[in-house]
């Protein structure tokens, strides 16, 4: 008789793996490097997260890109490792960035570095489809580095303006009481109502943008959308801030000027933010309530 065995094939599965055998302590050491040159850096950055009200999102946004990139755990595992010596050259060029912002003492410079420094670390040991595929989270770390000072005081001129304006203008359409604009400051009746910096309307634009970008993300597929969502952002804002000063100029002609101050002026910012956060909720119903009537008006066409 014929005593052979069965022969059996072994089928070793393969997985893609995120890290080659022994490469996670590196990628651990490389990492802790990275966070002790830029631990100045964060220190800085957080306090003044702390400190001023427009940036005090700067909080939520590493933690959310920490959440997205959990959630995309998967689809980064099956990305290929191609690891690319030019995420070197990029985190080396992002470290002499540092450098000159430390020397100038430019803060924007010594920020936006970071973000240079962790693409090119990813690039170096992943790859550019891994940068790709977290390209969302990635980008998102941008909301949470401040404005630098030139280009704040650019935007806040002119958002003082149209907020002025605008407020003059619904006044004078209500006609409860004469209103008269000198730049950004409204002459009221009893008193004079100053739109000041802090009224311009840039920090809840900030933070609704910031807000935004989180909401359309989690709320909506299309990427199309998504962008809109974000656009709309810009008027939503300016809007809401100039109905702001509207309501601040009749509460201090009707009620005094302590009617806009302290607490009043704290907690009028709160409504409109969140007046403003519905307001995004309320077009995104819209926006998609017309793709649905299009798409089944296409349907019976």
């Amino acid at each position: 008789m014929d005593m052979t065995k069965p022969q059996t094939d072994m089928v070793v599965p393969t997985t893609s793996r995120a890290f080659p055998d022994g490469a996670l302590w590196r990628v651990m050491v490389l990492a802790a490097c990275l966070l002790m040159i830029y631990a100045p850096v964060l220190n800085q950055m957080a306090r003044q997260w702390w400190n001023e009200p427009d940036y005090s999102h700067g909080f939520l946004v590493p933690l959310f890109s920490a959440y997205v990139l959990w959630q995309l755990r998967n689809r980064l595992r099956k990305v290929v490792p191609r690891p690319s010596w030019t995420g070197m050259v990029f985190l080396c060029g992002s470290l002499c960035v540092l450098f000159a912002g430390s020397l100038a003492a430019e803060l924007f410079l010594q920020r936006i570095s970071l973000l240079g420094a962790i693409i090119g670390l990813i690039v170096w040991l992943w790859g550019w489809r891994m940068v790709r595929a977290a390209a969302f989270p990635l980008a998102l770390l941008i909301m949470m580095i401040p404005l630098p000072g030139v280009i704040y005081y650019q935007l806040v001129v002119p958002l003082q303006i149209l907020a002025s304006r605008l407020a003059t203008m619904v006044l004078h359409a209500i006609d409860l009481f004469p209103v008269l604009r000198e730049g950004n400051v409204l002459v009221l009746p009893s008193t004079r109502l100053e739109v000041a910096e802090a009224c311009s309307g840039l920090r809840s634009l900030l933070s609704l943008l910031t807000i935004a970008a989180m909401y359309a993300y989690l709320m909506e597929k299309n990427n199309i959308t998504r962008c809109v969502l974000c656009l709309l952002v810009l008027p939503i804002a300016v809007v809401g801030n100039a109905g702001r000063v509207v309501f601040a100029a009749i509460s201090a002609e009707l009620a005094g000027a302590s009617a806009v101050e302290g607490w009043a002026h704290f907690l009028s910012g709160l409504f409109l933010f969140f007046f403003s956060t519905l307001l995004l909720v309320f077009c995104h119903a819209l926006i998609v309530g017309a793709s649905r009537r299009v798409a089944v008006l296409r349907r019976h066409a």
